[in-house]
């Protein structure tokens, strides 16, 4: 199954490489399905794994016999569009888990190091309060002002 998961991934990727010029891929579920030799859900596991908002990509999917699945690659070239980019995903509530998720798939594409991720993991597991709800709240501002202190920086790094 995991091959099978890589190989449509691998498919995916390259649709994108070549329509780079328009930045997104649009696909037909039932198509990819067919040619994969798979399930409908199997396309829809790939693409909830490996191409979510936190890896950098939207995906707009439209169900019935006419459907399709667009997968557009978020551009995250400034440290302005990497903030909005981690302020809108973020939101104004996120659990830890979530968080955690983040995180990760940020360190993976390099946005952040792993040396960031921990402090950062850090400060959100010495969060406490009375209400979950509270807690989640307090995630998403640690979250939002580490993560875009971090892209400032960044940004005046380079100049």
């Amino acid at each position: 199954m995991q091959n099978l998961s890589e190989d449509i991934e691998r498919y995916i990727l390259g649709r994108l490489q070549e329509g780079e010029d328009e930045n997104f891929v649009s696909l037909r579920r039932k198509e990819l399905a067919e040619m994969f030799e798979c399930v409908p859900s199997q396309i829809n596991y790939v693409l909830r794994s490996r191409f979510s908002p936190e890896q950098g990509y939207l995906i707009e999917s439209r169900r019935g016999e006419y459907g399709y699945i667009k997968i557009l690659k978020v551009s995250l070239e400034t440290p302005q569009d990497k903030s909005k980019h981690i302020r809108d995903l973020i939101g104004n509530e996120i659990t830890l888990r979530s968080a955690e998720r983040l995180l990760e798939a940020l360190q993976e594409r390099e946005l952040i190091t792993s040396r960031e991720r921990l402090l950062i993991d850090i400060a959100l597991r010495n969060v406490y309060g009375p209400v979950r709800t509270h807690r989640e709240k307090i995630y998403a501002e640690i979250l939002k002002k580490m993560l875009g202190g971090l892209m400032i920086t960044e940004s005046e790094e380079e100049y």
